[in-house]
């Protein structure tokens, strides 16, 4: 089964590809060595933290909503290379 991976493109990530670290969104039940893999450039460093989900209020229903919890991926390359999602947002 494919990791359904996807980046996460802020003004704070943004910043951080100046460094050569890169930040993405990957499913929670997913390791370091899942997404070693599956990027294909030396990877040096990877460092991830889960983000709790949050409960939202609709305002027409009054109905509170919550999404799930998931994990943010930084992956710090090797310099000289990049990944060009990335560089399409610049």
């Amino acid at each position: 089964m494919p990791i359904l991976i996807r980046p996460v493109i802020t003004e704070k990530t943004m910043g951080m590809t100046k460094k050569n670290w890169y930040t993405f969104a990957v499913p929670i039940e997913k390791n370091k060595n899942d997404v070693k893999e599956l990027i294909e450039v030396k990877v040096l460093d990877i460092k991830s933290l889960i983000v709790k989900g949050k409960n939202k209020r609709s305002l027409k229903s009054r109905k509170m909503r919550s999404f799930s919890d998931w994990k943010k991926i930084m992956v710090l390359l090797k310099e000289g290379q990049k990944i060009g999602l990335f560089d399409q947002a610049q």
